[in-house]
């Protein structure tokens, strides 16, 4: 019966100390879990005061032909203006000296207000955009205008401008001073203000007729252009128009041959600029002809008789051509 016993004891302990040493380990498990999350939750805790951006895997091959395509610019119209852009100016027949038998030196004015010389201030095709483009590119080369003693007339491409040049006479200009640390004025430079292709109206060409006996023709040529402007005076006096600059015109007529004129009327014209001043497709007025004074129109006439002066200096030169072949 103590034998009994004794072993039912014994039983009983070694239960309980098995169940004792189970609880223990399952208890070592779990703190040995708990201090390997431990980091994670730190790490987590760390990166959610500053998230690092999120990288995204996206598909640029899409972009990158995009970016590879060039822009090609749809065609405006059914047809492409081609013949104007290769065409080339008709050479000047030749002369010589010995055929010249009468010439004559006029300097007449044209004012694109007039009805037919609207054209020539059209926006799509201004005349004094296309010159101040081809100037400001060194396409053409703007002679200054200032008279001098070898050059009275200022008019005789003797001194050649800058592009900045020609660009200040075109533009009202303002006087800015160059100051110094302690607030002194130093020097002072004249900056060109903006240019407003509207306000130039008027345009003088410069040209002689002359009477070719080789080939029995009277015609004329044109030899320098130039945009006029009004000066400013500082004591409010109404001046005359004065030229900005000159272009010397056969420099000049490759360029205009190559640019197209709006026309009212048609659209497949294909008249150039070159065009219009070979073909007389203008409207002028003469301001001076060559004689011994150099004497300007106004000079010697005002208001009207101006232009009754313009009409008969013009009359005289037509009537010396038909004289040639009366009987």
């Amino acid at each position: 019966m103590k034998k009994r016993l004794l072993i039912v004891v014994l039983c009983l302990c070694c239960i309980g100390a098995y169940a004792q040493k189970r609880t223990t380990t399952k208890k070592r498990t779990t703190a040995k879990k708990t201090a390997a999350a431990k980091p994670t939750t730190q790490a987590g805790n760390q990166s959610a005061g500053n998230i690092p951006p999120v990288q995204t895997v996206t598909d640029t091959s899409h972009r990158a032909t995009l970016v590879a395509k060039k822009f090609e610019r749809p065609l405006d119209g059914y047809y492409k203006k081609t013949n104007i852009l290769s065409a080339k100016a008709t050479p000047y027949a030749n002369l010589r000296e010995s055929d010249v038998v009468f010439s004559k030196r006029l300097w007449e004015e044209i004012d694109i207000r007039e009805k037919m010389n609207l054209y020539m201030g059209s926006p799509k095709a201004r005349l004094i955009d296309l010159i101040m483009d081809a100037v400001a590119a060194g396409e053409l080369t703007a002679y200054d205008p200032t008279p001098t003693k070898d050059d009275p007339g200022g008019d005789a491409f003797s001194r050649p401008m800058t592009p900045e040049e020609a660009k200040s006479k075109m533009a009202d200009s303002s006087l800015v001073n160059k100051l110094d640390s302690l607030g002194n004025v130093v020097s002072s430079q004249r900056v060109a203000g903006e240019f407003n292709p509207d306000s130039v109206v008027r345009f003088r060409i410069k040209e002689d007729w002359y009477f070719d006996k080789q080939r029995s023709v009277f015609e004329p040529r044109i030899i320098g252009l130039a945009p006029l402007v009004k000066p400013k005076a500082a004591t409010g006096l109404d001046l005359d128009m004065q030229p900005a600059f000159w272009i010397y015109f056969p420099d000049a007529r490759q360029l205009l041959a190559t640019k197209e004129v709006m026309n009212h009327n048609n659209d497949a014209t294909g008249l150039s600029y070159d065009d219009v001043f070979m073909k007389r497709l203008f409207a002028s007025y003469i301001v001076k002809q060559s004689n011994d004074k150099d004497e300007r129109i106004k000079d010697y006439a005002q208001g009207v008789d101006r232009l009754y002066e313009s009409q008969r200096i013009k009359k005289a030169l037509m009537d010396w051509e038909l004289d040639l072949w009366q009987y």
